[in-house]
């Protein structure tokens, strides 16, 4: 049985231990993550797939004389779902489900789509109250943007469209607002990075990874297990070019458990990806006295170079087996051991 998110081929014997097999089925679609242990952690939903839901249930709502309480949704990932959903006459309302990640702040947060219809024939995404936005400008985002990710600004634009089909409309102008955004970002890391007045609407591939304790025994276990060496990382970026680079290898995504997964590397290993969690991993200080608010910010300056290969030698004085690729988000390595 494989996971159809990260292609990770469950072992039979973990299969066999699965306490609840009712809910394999979900862990075959992808919507569960089945561990070592034998236990099924739900993955949750992003920001981004419940603004989605949320969105075109409102464009549904408006052809519908009845309340719509669910909606289907096309993750990222290219997994269909169903999401529910409270929508009436062009307003709808999406609460975010967070799964079985104990830790999200963001849990039970509700996105608020209010939908009209457009005489010009247009279809128009306005991002609203609650949805952040960048402070200052970047290498990329300017000053004011809204603060959501391409691959959740993907979704919400081919579920505004479906929408706008199913339901038979010219066009539509879609508001999205999120009512308590400002209050929960005050949890989250955005006032660190520059993205103010809300939330950020995120999510590479729609789901949220159950990223607590139980998770983390069956991806250490993958690690023990693994064939002629590992290549560790930390994201979906990541996970992708630790493939590409490395096909010889099991990558494994361990999110920001670096620390965890080395323990149970028994040999060379490779640490592969983004530079962000993985230079803050090496030093939690690195960005001190550079003036910059992220490592991806500090990657464009001139004193990159200098910064990673300082970094990475000092790394490999307490880790001398292993190797460290840090890469942009195009795939292109900027950053590696000697």
């Amino acid at each position: 049985m494989k996971d159809p998110v990260t292609d990770f081929e469950y072992p039979a014997e973990w299969v066999a231990a699965c306490r609840s097999p009712a809910l394999l089925p979900d862990v075959r679609r992808g919507l569960a993550v089945l561990t070592s242990s034998g236990t099924v952690l739900r993955r949750g939903f992003t920001t981004g797939t419940t603004a989605a839901a949320a969105c075109k249930a409102a464009v549904l709502s408006l052809a519908e004389d009845e309340e719509i309480t669910g909606v289907g949704i096309t993750l990222p990932c290219g997994i269909a779902v169903r999401i529910p959903v409270d929508a009436y006459r062009g307003t709808a309302s999406c609460r975010k489900d967070a799964g079985d990640y104990p830790t999200d702040v963001t849990a039970g947060l509700e996105f608020v789509a209010t939908a009209a219809p457009s005489i010009s024939g247009s279809v128009q995404f306005v991002p609203g109250e609650g949805i952040g936005s960048f402070a200052r400008n970047t290498h990329r985002h300017r000053q004011g943007t809204p603060a959501i990710s391409e691959p959740a600004l993907d979704c919400i634009r081919r579920s505004i469209a479906e929408g706008v089909e199913e339901a038979d409309l010219p066009g539509v102008t879609v508001i999205l607002t999120v009512p308590r955004g400002a209050e929960v970002a005050q949890k989250t890391l955005n006032p660190k990075i520059g993205v103010h007045g809300g939330i950020s609407v995120l999510g590479t591939t729609g789901l949220v990874e159950p990223w607590d304790d139980h998770l983390m025994e069956g991806v250490l276990d993958r690690i023990a297990r693994a064939p002629g060496g590992v290549v560790l990382t930390t994201g979906r970026i990541g996970l992708r070019y630790s493939r590409l680079l490395f096909p010889e290898r099991e990558a494994v995504l361990v999110g920001s458990n670096l620390a965890e997964a080395l323990r149970m590397v028994d040999g060379d290993a490779v640490i592969c990806g983004l530079p962000g969690l993985i230079l803050k991993f090496m030093n939690p200080d690195v960005l001190d006295g550079t003036g910059y608010a992220t490592v991806e910010e500090l990657s464009t300056t001139p004193e990159w170079d200098e910064v990673t290969r300082r970094e990475i030698a000092a790394f490999q004085e307490r880790y001398p087996r292993v190797r460290v690729v840090l890469v942009s988000r195009d795939g292109k390595v900027i950053g590696e051991s000697p």
